[in-house]
């Protein structure tokens, strides 16, 4: 028998064992339903609700949090537990939520003091996945109160897969930076430096007075290497260009045009085409320069229709199908980590890049249970007021710090409402939320 196969039948006969050993108590809840605690939650994921504060009411989303044991705490709250440090010892380090399902009985009450059970599921696999090769676990978990009456049920399932093998070492994290930098050296400063200054500078030779672009060491027509630059009009016309649709390039939302511009001046740039509809675009446009601000410290020349307003509008917010904006989320690297504490969600790759990174991701993420929250927040714009009963949510790809998660909630019918959140990498959450006859 292979490695990998004696690791698979070991899993197959522990989750056998630990299905038939049925339901069990978890370790208490901390600590009662609190004020502060949900002050922390709802400032963290940006939920205005009043019911959460002077209606007394915890936000439903939030019933995961009140049994999550917290940092340093001793091991033994997940049913799953003993699959989960198999596969670690097996070489199945990552992990990541998939898919969660939360049923609410009634909304819980300030002061309010919880015990929960699990009883584990099963695990499948092994999968290929995006992530790499991995094994889906999936247990359950029941809320009683203190009447011994069930307030709330959930299923919950991880991936837990073995981290690709990476080239070359992590790269620090972006702090907020638009991630596509360029490489400014002794032969493109000056431009850069122009950029800054609003101004679009093309290089010439000092010698035969040839302009070039894009800059270089030497001129081509009288192979001088003394240069300087000439300030170009910032005006010209529309050379070749492409309607990019896929990849996903953050800060962007496909369709886009780049186009290849010939200046006045007689040289061509690259740059986005920005103010009109793709299908607007045509070879030989006049187009002029405007300048858009990426990050703190980037901006870039951009092209827009000659006589169009310099400056360059803000792209329209997003809206659901029905006509209502989109709940948009910048996720800062503040915002992953503030709401994954905020959920008193420990886990690394949530909040430490180096080891998120070791694990097999790209940076740190938003946690499931911020997806459950911001899911609730969305639902309850569309039907505010409204009880839930419950939250069914199925993640896709994963929501990175330094991107936007776009949320669009649409009431389906009398007691459904659907929520679809995407972000540059494709659809991040899909998510149905039932609710209560009569709201």
């Amino acid at each position: 028998m292979t490695e990998d196969g004696g690791v698979h039948a070991r899993l197959t006969a522990l989750a056998a064992r630990l299905a038939a050993a049925g339901e069990r108590p978890s370790p208490p809840c901390p600590d009662p339903v609190n004020k502060p605690m949900i002050r922390n939650w709802t400032q963290a994921l940006g939920d205005p609700d009043p019911a959460w504060h002077s209606g007394g009411l915890a936000p439903p989303a939030m019933i995961q949090v009140w049994s999550m044991a917290g940092l340093g705490a001793a091991k033994g709250g997940s049913a799953g537990e003993a699959v989960l440090g198999l596969l670690d010892e097996s070489g199945y380090t990552g992990v990541v939520a998939t898919n969660c399902e939360q049923t609410y009985d009634r909304y819980l009450r300030h002061g309010e003091r919880l015990r929960s059970t699990m009883r584990f599921d099963g695990v499948t696999g092994p999968k290929r996945t995006a992530m790499g090769e991995g094994y889906f676990v999936t247990w359950y978990q029941t809320w009683y109160d203190e009447r011994d009456e069930r307030v709330a049920e959930m299923l919950f399932r991880v991936l837990k897969f073995r981290p690709r093998e990476r080239a070359g070492r992590a790269r620090p994290a972006n702090s907020g930076r638009y991630p596509f930098q360029p490489a400014v050296g002794p032969d493109t400063a000056f431009f850069w430096d122009g950029v800054k200054a609003g101004e679009l500078r093309i290089q010439r030779c000092a010698d035969c007075g040839a302009l070039r672009h894009p800059p270089g060491p030497m001129c081509p027509s009288c192979h001088s290497v003394k240069r300087d630059f000439a300030v170009a009009s910032g005006r010209g016309e529309v050379h070749s260009y492409v309607v990019h649709h896929h990849p996903p390039i953050p800060g962007r939302t496909p369709p886009f045009v780049v186009a290849v511009v010939e200046l006045e001046e007689g040289v061509r740039i690259v740059g986005n085409v920005n103010g009109c509809p793709p299908d607007e675009v045509t070879v030989g446009m006049p187009v002029e320069l405007a300048f858009e601000r990426m990050d703190d410290d980037l901006t870039l020349p951009q092209w827009i229709p000659a006589n169009a307003s310099a400056a360059i509008e803000p792209e329209p917010e997003p809206e659901a199908d029905d006509g209502r904006p989109a709940l948009e989320i910048p996720l800062t690297p503040t915002f992953v980590i503030a709401t994954a504490l905020a959920t008193r969600d420990f886990t690394p790759v949530h909040h430490d890049t180096a080891l998120a990174r070791a694990q097999g991701t790209k940076d740190i993420f938003v946690n499931i249970l911020t997806t459950m929250g911001l899911v609730q927040r969305a639902a309850l714009e569309v039907v505010p007021g409204a009880e839930l009963a419950r939250v069914e949510v199925r993640l896709g790809a994963p929501a990175y710090a330094g991107d936007t998660l776009r949320l669009h909630a649409e009431r389906a019918d009398a007691t459904t409402v659907r929520v679809h959140g995407t972000v540059s990498l494709g659809d991040h959450v899909t998510a149905t939320v039932t609710i209560k006859e009569g709201a």
